[in-house]
C-alpha cells in the first residue's frame, strides 16, 4: 500500500514544532523523490505542481492555503500510519535537508531539471499548472542525489 501526502507531512511535522508551508511543501517533495530513487517506487500518489514558489502539491495545498506555518495540529495522520522504511526515508529527508529555510528549498527546486522542464518557458510570475511527473523526479535525483 502507496502512503498519503498527508501522512507523510505529518512525519515531517513530527520533528518541527512548526515550519513554513513552503518548506513543508519542499521536505515532502524531497522526500518522494527520495523515494523514487532509493525504492524504485513513489511513497504517495499525489503529484507536484510547477508553481512560482517551486513544486506544490495541490492536495497538501488545500490543507494549509491561507496560512504562513504549518503547526503540528494542522495535518493529522490517517489511522494508518506509515511504515518502518517509509518513516526513516522521511526521517533521513528532515535530519539532511531540515536545517534549510523554505526559501532555500524553494531555491534549491528553482534550480533543478523537474521543476525548470515543468516550467517550460512561463514567465517566472505565472502561475504553474503543469504537473512534474514521477519519471522526470526519478530520472533527474537519480544522476543528481536529493541529500
Amino acid at each position: 500500500m502507496v502512503a498519503s501526502i498527508v501522512d507523510v507531512a505529518a512525519r515531517v511535522l513530527a520533528h518541527f514544532v512548526s515550519l513554513s508551508t513552503m518548506k513543508l511543501q519542499k521536505l515532502v517533495f524531497y522526500s518522494q523523490a527520495y523515494s523514487l530513487v532509493e525504492t524504485g517506487k513513489p511513497l504517495f500518489a499525489s503529484d507536484f505542481y510547477a508553481w512560482r514558489a517551486g513544486p506544490v502539491a495541490v492536495d497538501l495545498y488545500s490543507l494549509h492555503r491561507g496560512e504562513f506555518f504549518a503547526p503540528k495540529e494542522l495535518i493529522e495522520a490517517k489511522a494508518e500510519p506509515l511504515n518502518q522504511q517509509e518513516r526513516e526515508l522521511v526521517d533521513e529527508v528532515v535530519e539532511k535537508l531540515g536545517e534549510l529555510s523554505g526559501r532555500q528549498l524553494s531555491e534549491r527546486t528553482h534550480s533543478e531539471a523537474p521543476w525548470l522542464d515543468a516550467r517550460g518557458d512561463l514567465d517566472p510570475s505565472a502561475p504553474g499548472r503543469h504537473v512534474i511527473s514521477k519519471e522526470s523526479i526519478a530520472d533527474y535525483y537519480a544522476k543528481h542525489p536529493v541529500l
